[in-house]
């Protein structure tokens, strides 16, 4: 098994050495948009531990990750009067995984309507938008 790189994208925002429009935090784990965003509402769950992927995260982690993947799932639902939900998770870059530290992607979907395309920025201004609506729908 690969080791865990502590410089990853999602070890400095846990560090706060780069910014994110969090939506949920515990304990355990931190939620927040995903600014390259495949649908309104595509937001993401980390550990707040250090793991790779599923592959390697211990039982806790992952119990963490999927209790607060299911409470945003919900809340999008509700936040952006979605059809339903896709929660997707990938392992090692064969998998699909691009970033290596375990994190679970929330995205509200819409009858008829496709995913954007992959690797896309997303408008700022729509993030924060979403973001208040999800924080909104945990809130009640």
């Amino acid at each position: 098994m690969t080791t865990y790189d502590s410089d990853n994208i999602f070890a400095k925002l846990l560090r706060q050495e780069i910014p994110a429009e969090v939506i949920y935090e515990d304990a355990a784990t931190l939620a927040f948009m995903d600014i390259m965003p495949r649908s309104d509402g595509h937001c993401l769950v980390i550990p707040k531990t250090p793991c790779r992927n599923l592959l390697d995260a211990s039982p806790e982690q992952v119990a963490a990750v999927a209790g607060v993947a299911q409470k945003l799932a919900v809340a999008a639902k509700t936040a952006f009067e979605a059809d339903g939900v896709t929660v997707q998770q990938f392992n090692e870059a064969a998998g699909g995984q691009e970033v290596f530290h375990l994190h679970v992607h929330v995205l509200p979907r819409h009858t008829g309507v496709a995913l954007r395309a992959a690797g896309q920025m997303g408008d700022m201004d729509e993030i924060k938008a979403n973001a208040a609506k999800l924080r909104a729908a945990l809130a009640g």
